[in-house]
C-alpha cells in the first residue's frame, strides 16, 4: 500500500477498517477531555468494558453461592479455566490440552524449568538472548545457581553483531550448534521486549533439538500479538502473561504451553500442588501426586477466579474479532504506517533524528516500533505525553510505540506522528 501523510488518508484507512467497531469495547483513558492516544499496549492493554461485567458475575456467584460456587451455577469455578482453553489454544497454535492458565509469568518459567532444565555432566548450560527482559535473566541465573553452577559458566547469551541492534537467526542457530554438547536448555523470548524483534521460534526450536536440548519460550510480547504455531513448531514449553496484547488486566493471569509429546512422560520432576492432581480423583485427597494429563498437570494452586474473569472478557473479544491472524493483518498496516510517518519526519528534518531499531521486515516484528532518539529523547517523550500520546520510555534513549489493532486507529498513529514532528520544532526552539 502506498501511504500518504495526511489526516484525510488516515481517516480513509479507518473507514475501511473491518475491526473499527472493537475500539468501542474498550475504555480509552482521557486526556484533557478527549481520548488519549494510547500506544502502550506492549506494556499494559486497555480495559475491556466487559471485564467489569465478568467480575461482577463472579462476585454475584460468590455472594449467592459462597463455597458452592465451585460446583454450582452456570459456570462452576472448578472448571472455569477450561472454557478459556479453546480460544487460548487458537492464539498459541496449540491443542487445548497443551495449554492452561495459572500463576504469573516468571513463576511459571520457574515451574517449567523444574521439569525442562535438567543439567547433567557437561550438558548444563542455558542459552538465551542477550538483553532479555531482566526477570528472565534473574530466573535463569537463579535456576543455574540452584543447581550449583556459576551463571558465568552456565549461561550463554547471544548478542547482535557489532553495529546491529537485532539478532540474525543464522547467528542464533550457529551459537546453539557451537555449544551443542553443553546445552541443557535454549530459552528465548518470542519477541524481544526492547527491540520488538520477532524471533524465528521454529528455527530456534529445531536448532535446540538438533543439539539435544529442550526449547522453551517466554511469549510475554508475542502472545495475542503475532500468530504462533507452538505445536507444529515443536516447542517443548512456553509461558506468557495476559495483560499486554491480551488486555486481561494489570498483573493478569499467566498461561503455559507444554507440548503433547511430553504429556505421557512420567519421569518429569515438577513442583506439585493439589490443583495439578488428576481431575477425576482430586477430591479423594489421596497421598502421592498423580498429575493430570497435559499442561494442567503443571498447575499448583487453586484458580484465581476474578483474574480469570477479566481474562475471559478479553479472550472473548479476540474470538469475536476472528483471532490473532485477523488482528495481525491490521497490526502490520498500523506499524507500517507509523514507520512511514517516522521516516517522513526524518526526511523533513534532513537527518535521522529517530532511528527505528525494530526490524523493517513486518514478518520479523510484532505490533511495536522501538525508536532511538539521537538527541533529547526524554524531552521528545515528555512532549508526546503532554499532548496526550502515551507510549513507553526506556533508558537511555528509546521510545517504544505499540499500536494495538483492537483499539488503536490509523488516526491515532497519524496524530502521534504529528505530535512527534511538532516536538522536533518545540525541542529545537
Amino acid at each position: 500500500m502506498e501511504f500518504v501523510n495526511s489526516a484525510d488518508f488516515a481517516t480513509h484507512l479507518d473507514e475501511q477498517d473491518e475491526l473499527k467497531a472493537f475500539r468501542n469495547e474498550f475504555l480509552i483513558p482521557q486526556h484533557q477531555g478527549k481520548d488519549m492516544i494510547y500506544l502502550c499496549g506492549n506494556s499494559l492493554g486497555l480495559q475491556p468494558k466487559a471485564a467489569q461485567l465478568e467480575i461482577s458475575r463472579q462476585l454475584a456467584n460468590w455472594q449467592n453461592l459462597a463455597v458452592e460456587g465451585w460446583f454450582q451455577g452456570s459456570e462452576p469455578w472448578l472448571s472455569y479455566h477450561q472454557q478459556l482453553l479453546p480460544t487460548l489454544a487458537g492464539i498459541m497454535g496449540a491443542q487445548p490440552a497443551e495449554v492452561t492458565v495459572m500463576n504469573s509469568l516468571t513463576v511459571n518459567l520457574h515451574l517449567l524449568m523444574v521439569s525442562f532444565y535438567k543439567p547433567e555432566g557437561k550438558r548444563f548450560k542455558i542459552l538465551m538472548e542477550g538483553g532479555a527482559f531482566p526477570s528472565d535473566q534473574y530466573a535463569v541465573k537463579s535456576q543455574v545457581k540452584f543447581h550449583g553452577y556459576d551463571p558465568k559458566d552456565a549461561v550463554i547469551e547471544v548478542i547482535p553483531c557489532e553495529g546491529e541492534n537485532t539478532l540474525r537467526t543464522e547467528d542464533i542457530v550457529a551459537k546453539i550448534a557451537q555449544h551443542a554438547d553443553e546445552l541443557a536448555l535454549v530459552l528465548f523470548s518470542g519477541i524481544n521486549y526492547y527491540t520488538g524483534q520477532f524471533f524465528d521460534v521454529q528455527a530456534i526450536t529445531a536448532g535446540a533439538h538438533r543439539a539435544g536440548a529442550y526449547a522453551g519460550f517466554d511469549l510475554a510480547h508475542a502472545a495475542g500479538n503475532v500468530p504462533l504455531q507452538l505445536n507444529n513448531w515443536g516447542a517443548d514449553f512456553a509461558a506468557w502473561c495476559s495483560y499486554k496484547y491480551m488486555n486481561s488486566g494489570p498483573g493478569g493471569i499467566s498461561g503455559i504451553f507444554v507440548h503433547q509429546k511430553h504429556h505421557a512422560n512420567k519421569t518429569f520432576d515438577r513442583f506439585a500442588g493439589w490443583w495439578g492432581y488428576r481431575n477425576d480423583s482430586r477430591f479423594k485427597m489421596a497421598p502421592g501426586f498423580e498429575p493430570e494429563t497435559g499442561a494442567e498437570g503443571w498447575q499448583v494452586s487453586t484458580s484465581p477466579i476474578l483474574l480469570m474473569a477479566t481474562h475471559k472478557a478479553a479472550l472473548d473479544i479476540v474470538e469475536r474479532a476472528g483471532g490473532v491472524t485477523v488482528l495481525r493483518e491490521k497490526a502490520i498496516r498500523l506499524t507500517a504506517y507509523l514507520e512511514f510517518l517516522i521516516d517522513d519526519i526524518n526526511r523533513e528534518a534532513g537527518e535521522e533524528l529517530f532511528k527505528i531499531i525494530t526490524p523493517r521486515n513486518a514478518g520479523e516484528r510484532g505490533s511495536q516500533l522501538s525508536i532511538i532518539c539521537k538527541q533529547n529523547g526524554k524531552l521528545f517523550f515528555d512532549q508526546l505525553v503532554k499532548n496526550g500520546v502515551l507510549g513507553d520510555w526506556r533508558e537511555p534513549d528509546v521510545i517504544r510505540l505499540s499500536p494495538v489493532p483492537l483499539y488503536n486507529t490509523f488516526t491515532d498513529v497519524y496524530r502521534a506522528a504529528r505530535f512527534l514532528s511538532d516536538a522536533v520544532h518545540h525541542v529545537s526552539s
